[in-house]
């Protein structure tokens, strides 16, 4: 398989194992993502139509601005992308005006762009107040996703975005659609807590939601695909479903910076046995 890299650098992302979670999607009309992320699914396979959904409204707002403003965008955010934006003094500085930019959609979507690609470790990151906090990342080099961004627009006619909660999302999934969710990890240790991808977070609770939804969708001939970390949590809320276990390699220590194997699944809901 010839992977094809996202625009975004995303903790979690689902890059290192693409292989494993296209082999385990089945044909069908239009592929919903309820957890877009980084759209990695989207960007290595075929469907002739797809929903991406995400409760973060900065990532749909960055597609929405890439649908609507095309190579003029990609050049507006390439800007961003020079020897000097790559300092800690121009990062915190361009955070801070990010976390003030709400009526400029277009700027605040490249501004989102830059701070993932210069922000450490691929994370996107609010506190309580909804403001970003991600630290710079001290890359030695920052790459600018051209090839990835014009490839979204080579395809953005299939694309319907919405910014909403998968609660929401998984409303509006028809027979013949497939759902794949990417919802942010289950901790697997004290040191590795969840995320705020957006500033509200994902609970356990919204876990066991998804998991009711999933297998309430099989039931209405809709298949339903999810990843997560192999738990015995997870184990007791795919229950009913097929699993496929494999190992991953994943930042996972207190310190974030020593990659360790852990098991991930893929929990397929269907009716179809």
């Amino acid at each position: 398989m010839n992977k094809v890299r996202p625009i975004f650098k995303w903790a979690g992302g689902k890059f290192n194992c693409i292989e494993r979670i296209v082999s385990a999607l089945p044909d069908g009309k239009r592929l919903i993502e309820p957890f877009a992320g980084a759209a990695t699914v989207f960007f290595n396979t075929n469907y002739p139509r797809y929903l991406l959904a995400e409760q973060n409204s900065d990532l749909i707002i960055f597609y929405q601005s890439l649908k609507q403003y095309k190579i003029d965008f990609i050049r507006y955010c390439s800007r961003y992308f020079t020897a000097k934006f790559n300092s800690a003094e121009i990062y915190y500085k361009l955070r801070e005006e990010f976390n003030h930019c709400q009526k400029n959609k277009k700027k605040r979507a490249a501004l989102f762009l830059y701070l993932n690609r210069h922000g450490y470790n691929g994370l996107c990151r609010y506190n309580q107040s909804g403001r970003y906090n991600v630290p710079f990342g001290h890359h030695k080099k920052v790459l600018f996703p051209e090839t990835a961004m014009s490839d979204f627009l080579g395809r953005d006619s299939e694309v319907e975005l919405i910014c909403t909660d998968f609660r929401e999302t998984f409303k509006l999934a028809r027979e013949g659609d497939i759902i794949y969710c990417d919802p942010p990890y289950v901790p697997i240790s004290s040191c590795n807590k969840a995320f705020n991808y957006w500033k509200d977070g994902f609970s356990l609770e919204d876990q066991c939601d998804l998991a009711h939804l999933a297998k309430t969708a099989s039931q209405q001939g809709i298949q339903v695909i999810i990843s997560n970390h192999d738990t015995p949590f997870t184990r007791q809320q795919y229950e009913g479903a097929m699993i496929h276990s494999f190992p991953v390699r994943r930042a996972i220590s207190c310190k974030g910076d020593t990659r360790q194997p852990v098991h991930e699944l893929l929990a397929t809901f269907s009716s179809f046995g």
